[in-house]
Protein backbone atom coordinates (compact mmCIF):
# COMPACT_ATOMS: atom_id res chain seq x y z
CA UNK A 1 0.00 0.00 0.00
CA UNK A 2 2.47 2.56 1.20
CA UNK A 3 4.59 1.54 -2.47
CA UNK A 4 1.51 2.76 -4.58
CA UNK A 5 0.88 5.46 -2.68
CA UNK A 6 4.41 7.08 -3.21
CA UNK A 7 4.87 6.13 -6.59
CA UNK A 8 1.29 7.27 -7.62
CA UNK A 9 1.71 11.26 -8.18
CA UNK A 10 4.78 10.50 -11.15
CA UNK A 11 2.21 8.31 -12.55
CA UNK A 12 -0.80 10.09 -12.51
CA UNK A 13 0.89 13.26 -13.94
CA UNK A 14 2.56 10.44 -16.92
CA UNK A 15 -0.86 9.30 -17.71
CA UNK A 16 -2.48 12.92 -17.05
CA UNK A 17 -0.26 13.98 -20.26
CA UNK A 18 -0.35 10.97 -22.23
CA UNK A 19 -4.15 11.55 -22.00
CA UNK A 20 -4.04 14.41 -23.21
CA UNK A 21 -1.96 14.12 -26.28
CA UNK A 22 -4.27 10.99 -26.87
CA UNK A 23 -6.88 13.14 -26.92
CA UNK A 24 -5.52 16.22 -28.75
CA UNK A 25 -4.46 13.21 -31.67
CA UNK A 26 -8.09 12.03 -31.53
CA UNK A 27 -9.32 15.21 -32.39
CA UNK A 28 -6.76 16.27 -35.16
CA UNK A 29 -8.41 12.46 -36.49
CA UNK A 30 -11.81 13.60 -36.46
CA UNK A 31 -11.28 16.86 -38.12
CA UNK A 32 -8.98 15.13 -40.72
CA UNK A 33 -11.60 12.88 -41.33
CA UNK A 34 -14.71 15.70 -41.44
CA UNK A 35 -12.12 17.22 -44.36
CA UNK A 36 -11.54 14.32 -46.50
CA UNK A 37 -14.62 13.44 -46.34
CA UNK A 38 -15.85 16.67 -47.75
CA UNK A 39 -13.39 16.81 -49.72
CA UNK A 40 -14.73 13.56 -51.65
CA UNK A 41 -18.10 15.16 -51.71
CA UNK A 42 -17.09 18.32 -53.34
CA UNK A 43 -14.96 16.11 -55.99
CA UNK A 44 -18.25 13.90 -56.45
CA UNK A 45 -20.50 16.71 -57.10
CA UNK A 46 -18.06 19.03 -59.51
CA UNK A 47 -18.06 16.01 -61.56
CA UNK A 48 -22.41 15.74 -61.38
CA UNK A 49 -21.93 19.08 -62.51
CA UNK A 50 -19.72 18.71 -65.24
CA UNK A 51 -21.77 15.81 -66.87
CA UNK A 52 -24.94 17.28 -66.34
CA UNK A 53 -23.43 20.27 -68.16
CA UNK A 54 -22.26 18.02 -70.84
CA UNK A 55 -25.80 16.63 -71.92
CA UNK A 56 -27.29 19.80 -71.59
CA UNK A 57 -24.92 21.07 -73.93
CA UNK A 58 -25.97 18.46 -76.17
CA UNK A 59 -29.86 18.15 -75.64
CA UNK A 60 -29.37 22.00 -76.25
CA UNK A 61 -28.98 21.77 -79.93
CA UNK A 62 -31.99 19.22 -80.37
CA UNK A 63 -33.92 21.91 -78.31
CA UNK A 64 -33.01 24.74 -80.63
CA UNK A 65 -33.82 23.27 -83.87
CA UNK A 66 -37.21 22.14 -82.55
CA UNK A 67 -37.90 25.58 -81.70
CA UNK A 68 -37.41 27.08 -84.91
CA UNK A 69 -40.07 24.11 -86.26
CA UNK A 70 -42.23 24.78 -83.60
CA UNK A 71 -42.38 28.60 -84.11
CA UNK A 72 -44.45 28.05 -87.48
CA UNK A 73 -47.29 27.01 -85.49
CA UNK A 74 -47.41 30.19 -82.97
CA UNK A 75 -46.94 32.19 -86.16
CA UNK A 76 -50.52 30.66 -87.83
CA UNK A 77 -52.53 31.05 -85.06
CA UNK A 78 -51.02 34.30 -84.64
CA UNK A 79 -52.16 35.51 -87.96
CA UNK A 80 -55.51 33.83 -87.39
CA UNK A 81 -56.19 35.78 -84.61
CA UNK A 82 -55.28 39.06 -86.38
CA UNK A 83 -57.00 39.05 -89.48
CA UNK A 84 -60.25 37.78 -87.44
CA UNK A 85 -59.72 40.85 -85.25
CA UNK A 86 -60.75 38.58 -82.39
CA UNK A 87 -61.25 40.48 -79.10
CA UNK A 88 -61.16 39.31 -75.60
CA UNK A 89 -64.69 39.56 -73.56
CA UNK A 90 -64.97 42.36 -71.15
CA UNK A 91 -65.08 40.77 -67.47
CA UNK A 92 -64.80 37.51 -69.39
CA UNK A 93 -63.90 34.12 -67.73
CA UNK A 94 -59.65 33.42 -67.85
CA UNK A 95 -58.01 30.44 -67.81
CA UNK A 96 -54.13 30.28 -67.13
CA UNK A 97 -51.79 27.73 -67.74
CA UNK A 98 -48.45 27.56 -66.55
CA UNK A 99 -45.49 25.99 -68.81
CA UNK A 100 -42.66 24.30 -66.37
CA UNK A 101 -41.41 20.90 -66.05
CA UNK A 102 -41.03 18.34 -63.16
CA UNK A 103 -37.58 18.77 -63.12
CA UNK A 104 -34.79 20.91 -61.00
CA UNK A 105 -30.67 22.36 -61.20
CA UNK A 106 -31.95 24.61 -63.95
CA UNK A 107 -31.94 28.07 -62.21
CA UNK A 108 -34.86 30.63 -61.59
CA UNK A 109 -36.34 29.00 -65.08
CA UNK A 110 -39.41 27.72 -62.80
CA UNK A 111 -39.34 30.93 -60.40
CA UNK A 112 -40.29 33.07 -63.45
CA UNK A 113 -43.21 32.08 -64.77
CA UNK A 114 -44.75 31.12 -60.91
CA UNK A 115 -44.08 34.95 -60.55
CA UNK A 116 -45.62 35.88 -63.36
CA UNK A 117 -48.69 34.15 -63.00
CA UNK A 118 -48.90 35.51 -59.42
CA UNK A 119 -48.88 38.71 -61.19
CA UNK A 120 -51.17 38.17 -63.48
CA UNK A 121 -53.51 36.09 -61.52
CA UNK A 122 -53.92 39.14 -58.82
CA UNK A 123 -53.98 41.84 -61.34
CA UNK A 124 -57.14 39.76 -62.96
CA UNK A 125 -59.04 38.61 -59.28
CA UNK A 126 -61.23 41.17 -59.39
CA UNK A 127 -62.81 41.81 -62.87
CA UNK A 128 -63.21 38.45 -63.90
CA UNK A 129 -63.10 34.84 -62.62
CA UNK A 130 -59.44 33.20 -62.98
CA UNK A 131 -58.76 29.89 -63.01
CA UNK A 132 -55.23 28.10 -63.18
CA UNK A 133 -54.03 25.06 -64.37
CA UNK A 134 -50.19 24.09 -63.89
CA UNK A 135 -47.78 21.54 -66.24
CA UNK A 136 -44.68 20.98 -64.14
CA UNK A 137 -44.39 19.52 -60.37
CA UNK A 138 -42.09 22.46 -59.97
CA UNK A 139 -44.26 25.42 -60.27
CA UNK A 140 -46.98 23.32 -58.87
CA UNK A 141 -45.20 23.24 -55.46
CA UNK A 142 -44.73 26.96 -55.52
CA UNK A 143 -47.84 27.90 -56.54
CA UNK A 144 -49.46 25.98 -54.29
CA UNK A 145 -48.45 27.77 -51.61
CA UNK A 146 -49.63 31.27 -53.36
CA UNK A 147 -53.31 30.13 -54.80
CA UNK A 148 -54.19 27.51 -53.99
CA UNK A 149 -57.92 27.83 -54.08
CA UNK A 150 -57.16 28.69 -57.98
CA UNK A 151 -56.09 25.64 -59.25
CA UNK A 152 -57.77 23.27 -61.30
CA UNK A 153 -55.56 20.60 -62.75
CA UNK A 154 -52.00 19.36 -62.87
CA UNK A 155 -50.15 17.62 -65.60
CA UNK A 156 -46.88 15.69 -64.87
CA UNK A 157 -44.71 13.74 -67.10
CA UNK A 158 -44.86 16.19 -70.11
CA UNK A 159 -41.77 17.72 -71.61
CA UNK A 160 -38.90 15.20 -70.41
CA UNK A 161 -37.69 15.13 -73.35
CA UNK A 162 -38.47 17.36 -76.74
CA UNK A 163 -42.58 17.78 -76.35
CA UNK A 164 -44.01 16.30 -79.45
CA UNK A 165 -47.80 18.07 -80.88
CA UNK A 166 -49.26 14.48 -79.82
CA UNK A 167 -48.17 15.94 -76.03
CA UNK A 168 -49.90 19.39 -76.81
CA UNK A 169 -52.66 17.67 -78.50
CA UNK A 170 -53.24 15.39 -75.16
CA UNK A 171 -53.32 18.08 -73.14
CA UNK A 172 -55.28 20.88 -74.89
CA UNK A 173 -58.07 18.05 -74.85
CA UNK A 174 -57.63 17.26 -71.12
CA UNK A 175 -58.08 21.09 -70.26
CA UNK A 176 -61.65 20.99 -73.03
CA UNK A 177 -62.76 18.11 -71.02
CA UNK A 178 -62.19 19.27 -67.83
CA UNK A 179 -65.41 21.25 -67.64
CA UNK A 180 -63.77 24.43 -66.47
CA UNK A 181 -65.30 27.32 -68.53
CA UNK A 182 -62.78 29.80 -70.02
CA UNK A 183 -63.46 32.94 -73.04
CA UNK A 184 -59.56 32.88 -73.42
CA UNK A 185 -56.28 30.77 -72.68
CA UNK A 186 -53.59 32.91 -71.73
CA UNK A 187 -50.12 30.14 -71.81
CA UNK A 188 -47.64 31.35 -69.30
CA UNK A 189 -44.22 30.65 -70.21
CA UNK A 190 -40.44 31.23 -70.78
CA UNK A 191 -39.34 32.83 -73.85
CA UNK A 192 -35.87 32.53 -75.06
CA UNK A 193 -34.21 35.88 -74.93
CA UNK A 194 -30.27 34.83 -76.04
CA UNK A 195 -27.95 31.92 -74.84
CA UNK A 196 -27.76 33.29 -71.29
CA UNK A 197 -31.47 34.88 -70.56
CA UNK A 198 -34.65 34.04 -70.66
CA UNK A 199 -37.82 36.06 -69.93
CA UNK A 200 -41.73 35.28 -68.64
CA UNK A 201 -43.90 35.95 -71.57
CA UNK A 202 -47.97 35.29 -71.68
CA UNK A 203 -49.26 33.83 -74.91
CA UNK A 204 -53.08 34.31 -75.52
CA UNK A 205 -55.54 32.05 -77.09
CA UNK A 206 -58.86 32.89 -77.75
CA UNK A 207 -61.90 30.58 -77.64
CA UNK A 208 -64.82 29.38 -79.75
CA UNK A 209 -67.58 32.29 -78.59
CA UNK A 210 -64.45 34.91 -79.16
CA UNK A 211 -63.61 34.01 -82.41
CA UNK A 212 -67.23 33.09 -83.30
CA UNK A 213 -68.35 37.12 -82.69
CA UNK A 214 -65.27 38.53 -84.15
CA UNK A 215 -66.04 41.18 -86.76
CA UNK A 216 -64.39 39.01 -89.93
CA UNK A 217 -65.62 35.28 -88.71
CA UNK A 218 -69.17 37.17 -88.72
CA UNK A 219 -68.93 38.24 -92.66
CA UNK A 220 -69.02 34.32 -93.70
CA UNK A 221 -71.43 31.81 -92.82
CA UNK A 222 -70.17 28.68 -91.03
CA UNK A 223 -71.13 26.04 -88.92
CA UNK A 224 -70.61 26.21 -85.67
CA UNK A 225 -68.39 22.78 -85.65
CA UNK A 226 -65.91 24.57 -87.83
CA UNK A 227 -65.40 27.31 -85.49
CA UNK A 228 -65.32 24.73 -82.45
CA UNK A 229 -62.38 22.53 -83.95
CA UNK A 230 -60.39 25.68 -84.90
CA UNK A 231 -60.54 26.99 -81.24
CA UNK A 232 -59.43 23.36 -80.08
CA UNK A 233 -56.95 23.03 -82.94
CA UNK A 234 -55.44 26.87 -82.50
CA UNK A 235 -55.35 25.85 -78.48
CA UNK A 236 -53.22 22.66 -79.70
CA UNK A 237 -50.84 24.63 -81.63
CA UNK A 238 -50.34 27.25 -79.14
CA UNK A 239 -49.42 24.71 -76.57
CA UNK A 240 -47.16 22.93 -78.68
CA UNK A 241 -44.82 26.34 -79.61
CA UNK A 242 -44.80 27.57 -75.96
CA UNK A 243 -43.96 23.78 -74.31
CA UNK A 244 -40.89 23.55 -76.94
CA UNK A 245 -39.53 27.17 -76.10
CA UNK A 246 -40.30 26.58 -72.68
CA UNK A 247 -38.25 23.43 -72.99
CA UNK A 248 -35.54 25.38 -74.52
CA UNK A 249 -35.51 27.65 -71.93
CA UNK A 250 -35.25 25.18 -69.47
CA UNK A 251 -31.89 22.90 -71.34
CA UNK A 252 -30.77 26.39 -71.63
CA UNK A 253 -30.77 27.66 -68.26
CA UNK A 254 -29.66 24.02 -66.77
CA UNK A 255 -26.71 24.26 -68.70
CA UNK A 256 -25.60 27.80 -67.74
CA UNK A 257 -26.21 26.91 -63.86
CA UNK A 258 -23.98 23.41 -64.04
CA UNK A 259 -21.19 25.73 -65.90
CA UNK A 260 -21.74 28.17 -63.21
CA UNK A 261 -21.99 25.63 -60.64
CA UNK A 262 -18.37 23.79 -62.08
CA UNK A 263 -16.46 26.77 -62.35
CA UNK A 264 -12.95 27.11 -60.42
CA UNK A 265 -14.02 30.46 -59.01
CA UNK A 266 -15.66 30.70 -56.84
CA UNK A 267 -17.78 27.85 -56.53
CA UNK A 268 -15.91 23.81 -56.96
CA UNK A 269 -12.61 24.50 -57.77
CA UNK A 270 -12.20 27.35 -55.22
CA UNK A 271 -13.39 25.24 -52.41
CA UNK A 272 -11.58 21.66 -53.13
CA UNK A 273 -8.05 23.89 -53.02
CA UNK A 274 -9.32 25.50 -49.93
CA UNK A 275 -10.16 21.75 -48.44
CA UNK A 276 -6.99 20.50 -49.67
CA UNK A 277 -4.81 22.84 -48.41
CA UNK A 278 -6.94 22.36 -44.68
CA UNK A 279 -6.45 18.44 -44.89
CA UNK A 280 -2.67 18.86 -46.01
CA UNK A 281 -1.79 21.29 -42.71
CA UNK A 282 -4.30 19.17 -40.37
CA UNK A 283 -2.34 16.01 -41.55
CA UNK A 284 1.15 17.57 -41.25
CA UNK A 285 0.24 19.26 -37.98
CA UNK A 286 -0.91 15.44 -36.70
CA UNK A 287 2.81 14.28 -38.02
CA UNK A 288 4.77 16.27 -36.48
CA UNK A 289 3.42 15.98 -32.61
CA UNK A 290 3.89 12.35 -33.21
CA UNK A 291 7.44 13.23 -33.77
CA UNK A 292 7.70 15.33 -30.95
CA UNK A 293 5.95 12.89 -28.86
CA UNK A 294 8.72 10.38 -29.96
CA UNK A 295 11.63 12.23 -29.54
CA UNK A 296 10.16 13.92 -25.99
CA UNK A 297 9.25 10.38 -24.90
CA UNK A 298 12.93 9.32 -25.40
CA UNK A 299 14.65 12.55 -23.73
CA UNK A 300 12.48 12.04 -20.53
CA UNK A 301 12.62 8.13 -20.18
CA UNK A 302 16.28 8.67 -18.05
CA UNK A 303 14.50 11.08 -15.43
CA UNK A 304 11.45 8.97 -15.11
CA UNK A 305 13.26 5.89 -14.33
CA UNK A 306 15.66 7.71 -11.96
CA UNK A 307 12.73 9.14 -10.43
CA UNK A 308 11.05 6.12 -9.90
CA UNK A 309 13.95 4.41 -8.09
CA UNK A 310 14.08 6.85 -5.99
CA UNK A 311 10.46 6.36 -4.49
CA UNK A 312 10.69 3.26 -4.30
CA UNK A 313 14.06 3.39 -2.34
CA UNK A 314 11.96 5.87 0.22
CA UNK A 315 9.41 2.74 0.17
CA UNK A 316 11.66 0.70 0.93
CA UNK A 317 13.20 2.98 3.47
CA UNK A 318 9.52 3.18 5.57
CA UNK A 319 8.92 -0.70 5.04
CA UNK A 320 11.60 -1.18 7.50
CA UNK A 321 11.24 1.66 9.73
CA UNK A 322 7.44 0.82 10.31
CA UNK A 323 7.85 -2.91 10.67
CA UNK A 324 8.03 -4.06 14.36
CA UNK A 325 10.57 -6.41 13.90
CA UNK A 326 14.21 -5.95 14.00
CA UNK A 327 16.16 -6.76 10.83
CA UNK A 328 19.79 -6.81 10.43
CA UNK A 329 20.97 -4.05 7.35
CA UNK A 330 22.99 -6.97 5.39
CA UNK A 331 19.87 -9.07 5.46
CA UNK A 332 17.29 -6.66 4.12
CA UNK A 333 15.33 -8.53 1.10
CA UNK A 334 16.99 -7.99 -2.15
CA UNK A 335 14.30 -5.82 -4.68
CA UNK A 336 16.02 -5.80 -8.06
CA UNK A 337 14.81 -3.31 -10.69
CA UNK A 338 15.04 -4.39 -13.93
CA UNK A 339 14.39 -1.22 -16.21
CA UNK A 340 13.56 -0.85 -19.45
CA UNK A 341 12.41 1.59 -22.08
CA UNK A 342 8.28 0.96 -21.54
CA UNK A 343 8.88 1.24 -17.61
CA UNK A 344 10.24 -0.36 -14.52
CA UNK A 345 8.92 -3.85 -12.76
CA UNK A 346 9.71 -4.99 -9.20
CA UNK A 347 10.24 -8.59 -9.02
CA UNK A 348 8.93 -9.58 -5.58
CA UNK A 349 12.27 -10.89 -3.26
CA UNK A 350 12.48 -14.82 -3.22
CA UNK A 351 14.78 -15.50 -0.25
CA UNK A 352 14.33 -13.22 2.59
CA UNK A 353 15.31 -14.37 6.08
CA UNK A 354 13.20 -15.14 9.14
CA UNK A 355 12.53 -11.60 11.16
CA UNK A 356 14.64 -11.69 14.14
CA UNK A 357 12.23 -10.96 17.38
CA UNK A 358 13.17 -7.83 19.52
CA UNK A 359 15.55 -8.38 23.28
Amino acid sequence: MMLGRTVRPAINTVAKASNSQAQQAQRNMATLREIEQRLKSVRNIEKITKSMKMIAATKLNKAQRAVVSAKAYGAANEEVFKNSEAVEPEGGDKLYVVISSDKGLCGGIHSSVSKATRRAVIGDGGKSNVRVMVIGDKSKAQLSRVVPDKIDMTFNGVGRDIPTFADACGVADLILTSGVKFDSVHLVYNKVISAIAFEAAIASVFGESSLRNSPNFKSYEMEDDATKDLAEFALANAIYAVLVEGHAAEINSRRNAMDNASKASPNAGEMISSLQLKYNRGRQAVITNELIDIITGASVSPSFLSLMEHHLAMADLALVSLSKVRVPKRELCASPFHHDALGVSLEAAAVCPEPVPRD
